[in-house]
C-alpha cells in the first residue's frame, strides 16, 4: 500500500514538472527527434527532408546525368514559342522544367506529304501530335541560379542507336536486327497510320500493318503513350545518322483464319466500311472478318464509317477476306 502511494506521488512530480517545463517553454522527457526538427516523426531516430533538401536531392540527380551524359525519360507536355521566338518543346524531370529546342527533337519527317512547307512548321506540326508521349533526352546545358535545363531528344536518340543498331563486335549481332520482335512507343495517331519510335529510330507504320483486322481509324486501337510489340523485317543503316527500318505490328496469331471460319457463303451479316477506294468497300464485318464488296444494292453509295448489311457471295482463303455485296445501309455515319 505504501508502495503503491510512493508511485502515484512520483508520477503527480512527474507530471508537475512536465507542465512546468511546458510552461517555460522546454519540453522535459520528449522524444530527441522532436527537439531539433520542426516535424515530430513516429520514429524517434527519423529524419524528414524538408523541401528544400528534397530539391536539392532531385537537381542533382539532373547536375549527374548531364556530367555522366545519362539518357533521361519523360512526357511532351507542350509545344511553346518562346519571347525569342523559339520554338521548344517541354517536357518536366523530378519537377524541373526542361526545354528541347525544336531543331534537337530529331523528328522523322519523310513521309508526312509537306515536303514543299516550311520544316520548322512541318516539325511543331507533328510535334503536336506527340504530346503525351513519353520521349527520351540527354542534358545539353542548365542553370543552377534558376534552375533551368535545355535538353536535347537528338543526342538520346543517336546514343540509342549506337547501343542497339550497332555491335562493338563485327562477328556478333546488333541487339536489334530483322526478325527480332522489340517493343516500342506510340509517338502519334493518325487515322491511317500510326508513328513509333523503336530505340532511337522514328518510323510510321500504316495502320493495316498494325492489325489484323482492319480499322476505320487507328485510334481505335491505339492511343499515343502505348507500348507496341513489334517484327523488326527491315534495317537499312548507312551510318547511325542514317538509318531506317520498317515494322510489322502483326506479332501474334493470325486471327484473320480463324474467324474466317465464322463467315459462311450467302451468308447475311452487318459490318463497318473502314474504307472505299476506286470502287471496292472494304468492310469489317461484326463477326470480326475483313470483307470486300465490289458492289452496292443500295439507292445511295455508302461512305467511309457507315454500318451496312453485306451478303457473302465467295470466302477467299488465300486473302482472308469475305468477298459479296452491299445489300443496304443500316445506318448513316453522323
Amino acid at each position: 500500500m505504501e508502495e503503491g502511494t510512493k508511485r502515484k506521488k512520483t508520477e503527480e512530480k512527474t507530471a508537475t514538472e512536465n507542465a512546468a517545463a511546458y510552461a517555460q517553454g522546454v519540453p522535459k522527457d520528449l522524444p530527441r527527434a522532436a527537439l531539433p526538427d520542426p516535424i515530430l516523426t513516429i520514429d524517434v531516430d527519423a529524419h524528414v527532408e524538408s523541401f528544400q533538401e528534397k530539391e536539392d536531392a532531385r537537381w542533382h540527380s539532373i547536375l549527374n546525368a548531364h556530367r555522366t551524359r545519362k539518357i533521361l525519360s519523360g512526357t511532351l507536355s507542350g509545344i511553346e514559342t518562346l519571347e525569342s521566338g523559339w520554338v521548344v518543346a517541354v517536357t518536366y524531370y523530378n519537377g524541373f522544367r526542361v526545354i528541347i529546342p525544336m531543331e534537337e527533337m530529331m523528328i522523322n519527317l519523310s513521309g508526312d506529304g509537306r515536303e514543299n512547307a516550311n520544316t520548322l512548321n512541318r516539325q511543331t506540326r507533328i510535334a503536336n501530335n506527340m504530346l503525351g508521349c513519353q520521349i527520351d533526352f540527354m542534358v545539353k546545358d542548365l542553370d543552377a541560379e534558376s534552375k533551368s535545363v535545355v535538353a536535347s531528344r537528338k543526342d538520346a536518340m543517336m546514343k540509342k542507336r549506337q547501343m542497339f543498331y550497332e555491335s562493338e563486335n563485327p562477328e556478333e549481332k546488333p541487339m536489334l536486327y530483322p526478325g527480332r520482335i522489340v517493343e516500342a512507343r506510340v509517338i502519334a495517331v493518325a487515322a491511317r497510320a500510326v508513328r513509333l519510335e523503336v530505340f532511337g529510330v522514328e518510323v510510321s507504320v500504316r495502320a493495316r500493318d498494325m492489325a489484323w483486322e482492319w480499322m476505320v481509324d487507328a485510334g481505335e486501337k491505339y492511343s499515343v503513350g502505348d507500348l507496341v510489340l513489334v517484327a523488326v523485317e527491315k534495317v537499312q543503316m548507312k551510318s547511325v545518322d542514317d538509318i531506317s527500318i520498317t515494322v510489322n505490328a502483326k506479332t501474334g496469331a493470325d486471327t484473320n483464319k480463324d474467324n474466317l471460319k465464322k463467315c459462311h457463303k450467302n451468308g447475311k451479316y452487318a459490318g463497318i466500311v473502314t474504307d472505299v477506294y476506286k470502287g471496292t468497300y472494304f468492310i469489317r464485318l461484326s463477326i470480326g472478318v475483313n470483307a470486300v464488296a465490289h458492289f452496292c444494292s443500295t439507292a445511295s453509295l455508302p461512305a467511309k464509317r457507315d454500318q451496312v448489311g453485306f451478303v457473302a457471295t465467295r470466302i477467299n482463303d488465300s486473302f482472308e477476306v469475305a468477298e459479296g455485296i452491299i445489300t443496304r445501309i443500316i445506318r448513316r455515319y453522323a
